[in-house]
């Protein structure tokens, strides 16, 4: 079996340190700032998109990136934990799985937050924002994950929070378990797949149960 994870809402919450940043980045400009809310509701996608979407001109979008990449790499580690049961999951999960994780974020800064965590070691890949031309929902950034498996015979899972790692797991005809403990609701998930659980540690139970 492979099992690829989401990494916002999925095994961590680096919440405060994505709006913090955000914030940062509008005070730096003497911008209008966009609510709390709207920054957490957009969580999931990359950077740039999150920005137009928040009313950023094009032209200035990657400018405001460039602010955020900056601050988010000192902050990011103090501002940043793993959700509950995380640890738990993943070490259950390396027993019978082989892993790999397909992240929005900058794949350079999610490599040294696993590391700060102590859990980089159980992850044969971890693929993020500059590894690919086309984030999720597409399925290019699993694809290109998969590239570092033996695919034959194996069952595949993608394991998110949001309808952006369902839609990329349909998209590249995997197998999907959305979890409650990130920025999509019940409501909404379900829309994307057949299996809603609590958080990574009951998907993984339930995935090490049916292999």
């Amino acid at each position: 079996m492979i099992i690829l994870f989401d990494l916002d809402g999925t095994l961590i919450d680096s919440t405060d340190a994505i709006v913090s940043t955000f914030h940062h980045s509008f005070d730096t400009y003497k911008a209008t700032h966009p609510s709390d809310e709207a920054i957490k509701a957009l969580i999931g996608y990359p950077l740039d998109i999150m920005y137009e979407k928040l009313g950023v001109p094009k032209d200035k979008v990657w400018d405001y990136v460039a602010i955020y990449k900056k601050r988010y790499r000192i902050i990011s580690k103090e501002q940043t934990q793993l959700l509950s049961f995380t640890k738990e999951a993943i070490e259950i999960a390396s027993t019978f799985a082989s892993l790999g994780i397909v992240t929005t974020k900058t794949g350079s800064y999610s490599q040294v937050l696993m590391e700060h965590f102590g859990i980089m070691q159980y992850f044969e890949v971890l693929i993020g924002r500059e590894h690919v031309l086309h984030p999720k929902p597409h399925a290019e950034p699993i694809h290109k994950a998969l590239e570092s498996f033996d695919t034959q015979d194996k069952d595949i899972w993608m394991i998110g929070d949001t309808k952006l790692d369902l839609m990329a797991a349909n998209n590249a005809n995997v197998n999907s378990i959305a979890v409650l403990s990130g920025y999509d609701d019940e409501k909404t998930l379900e829309k994307y797949t057949d299996y809603v659980m609590k958080d990574a540690l009951e998907a993984v139970v339930y995935l090490q149960a049916i292999q």
